[in-house]
C-alpha cells in the first residue's frame, strides 16, 4: 500500500512562497494522478492542483491558477507544489492524494490514498 509523506508546510508572510512535497513510501508513482487538496476547519476539503504522473497533464483551481505550480520529480519519485504570492486565504492544511488514471481529476472520490496533511499558515 502506498503511503504518502508530505513536507514543506510552515508559516510565511503574505506575498511569500512555500514549496510542498509529496513522496511515495512503499511504492512508486506510475499510472497515477497526484493531487493537492486543502482544508480549513469547518469547511470541505477543496481541490488545489493535480498532475498525471505519466501524462504530465495538470489542473488547477481557479483560486491558485498563475500562483501555484505542480510538478513531477522523477528522480525523487516526488510531486512538488510551488506556491507563490501567498495570501492569508491560502491558510489551510494541505493534503497530498493519489489515484489511478492519466488525466488529473478535481474530484475527491477519484483519490484512494491520502497523506497526513501539512499546515500552511500565511500571515497578513
Amino acid at each position: 500500500q502506498v503511503q504518502l509523506v508530505e513536507s514543506g508546510g510552515g508559516l510565511v508572510q503574505a506575498g511569500g512562497s512555500l514549496r510542498l512535497s509529496c513522496a511515495a513510501s512503499g511504492g512508486t508513482f506510475s499510472s497515477n494522478i497526484i493531487a493537492w487538496f486543502r482544508q480549513v476547519p469547518g469547511k470541505e476539503r477543496d481541490f488545489v492542483a493535480a498532475i498525471g504522473w505519466s501524462s504530465g497533464m495538470t489542473s488547477y483551481a481557479d483560486s491558485v491558477k498563475g500562483r501555484f505550480t505542480i510538478a513531477r520529480d522523477y528522480a525523487k519519485n516526488t510531486v512538488h507544489l510551488q506556491m507563490n504570492s501567498l495570501n492569508p486565504e491560502d491558510t489551510a492544511v494541505y493534503y497530498c492524494a493519489v489515484g489511478f488514471g492519466m488525466a488529473p481529476s478535481r474530484e475527491r472520490n477519484m483519490y484512494m490514498y491520502w497523506g497526513q496533511g501539512t499546515q500552511v499558515t500565511v500571515s497578513s
